[in-house]
């Protein structure tokens, strides 16, 4: 799934792999190492256990992984989010996604990032999730 240096960490799944990819997809799902997004269902898993969210603290997520590794202004995230124009200025996305990236813990700071001055992206976990087994326990 990954380039030879293993930049490609995201898989975005279709109904139909095989049909031709339309310039404005409608993804399914998303999945980088440690997260696991159904749009469809409206459910997260993060390192495959399931992560309670809010509808609005969902559709932020799911408007960040749709446009993973790019910046997503937050223009955009308000109007798509909450059908608010620019003209409005209200700090309920700030709460939001303090209350996101709180449910998100450690994957949330390393990979939910503030852009200051554009917007916010969600950067893909791209490293190999680091298992624990203890021998003989």
């Amino acid at each position: 799934m990954g380039g030879a240096d293993g930049s490609r960490a995201v898989e975005l799944a279709r109904s139909d792999p095989m049909e031709p990819m339309p310039l404005e997809v409608k993804l399914e799902c998303y999945r980088d190492a440690r997260l696991e997004i159904n749009f469809h269902l409206q459910a997260v898993l993060l390192d495959h256990a399931p992560v309670h969210l809010t509808p609005m603290e969902f559709s932020l997520l799911a408007q960040l992984a749709r446009k993973a590794g790019e910046i997503v202004s937050r223009e955009t995230l308000m109007l798509n989010v909450w059908g608010y124009g620019p003209e409005i200025h209200t700090r309920t996305m700030d709460v939001h996604l303090r209350r996101l990236r709180m449910k998100l813990g450690s994957y949330s700071r390393q990979h939910v990032e503030t852009i200051f001055g554009l917007g916010y992206r969600l950067q893909p976990c791209s490293l190999p999730q680091i298992l624990t087994h203890a021998a003989g326990a």
